[in-house]
């Protein structure tokens, strides 16, 4: 095997160009950029902007599946019934898992700007079971941790989550748990790095 083959700075998914997309990719970015996570600027410098980070530069190789997928994200990032500093807890949980460098350093702002303590992500950058977690935010953490690394819930968790959320809210821990892992895979595979003059958050 070549060098180049196994060189990990090897660039995957060439930055894509607006005059290079199809009517199906364009039509994905323009509905991106349209929502909330865009704030409705279609243009073609803050489509490279947003290219340059996050999943969608490689969603645009298939894009009726990143469509299916935004669709889903939007839903998970601003109509979840969580309430956004558990959403994004349990969004960490998953960036943690995957060790997804890009995802945790785009969440970890909005994790703290919701509410989420600094030493609560400290902790599960580290790997570590956070200390000094209320009552929701334990909830989150044992559902999240052991349905990614146990791949189901035992039903002490599963009980205590629905208490406290409801059958919804369980659901929508499933859908942050899987939609950020589909992501985290696609930001991992990609090689999506953190911004220029940013250190990898975590080991």
């Amino acid at each position: 095997m070549s060098k180049k083959t196994t060189n990990k700075t090897v660039k995957r998914f060439p930055l894509m160009q607006p005059a290079q997309m199809n009517k199906a990719q364009a039509k994905l970015m323009k509905s991106v950029l349209a929502g909330p996570r865009g704030g409705g600027d279609a243009g073609p410098e803050a489509m490279q902007r947003f290219l340059s980070g996050g999943p969608f530069n490689a969603w645009l190789r298939s894009p009726d599946l990143g469509d299916r997928l935004q669709k889903v994200g939007e839903y998970i990032r601003f109509n979840s019934s969580l309430e956004p500093r558990l959403n994004e807890l349990a969004i960490l949980v998953t960036a943690r898992y995957w060790t997804s460098q890009y995802e945790w350093f785009a969440h970890l702002k909005f994790a703290l700007a919701a509410g989420l303590e600094p030493k609560i992500a400290a902790a599960l950058a580290r790997n570590k079971r956070p200390s000094g977690m209320r009552e929701d935010e334990a909830a989150v953490y044992e559902f999240c941790t052991r349905l990614h690394h146990r791949k189901k819930v035992g039903d002490a968790v599963y009980q205590r989550a629905v208490a406290l959320f409801g059958e919804q809210g369980v659901m929508d821990l499933i859908g942050a748990c899987g939609y950020y892992t589909a992501v985290s895979m696609t930001l991992n595979v990609a090689r999506v790095r953190v911004p220029q003059g940013n250190k990898k958050p975590l080991k």
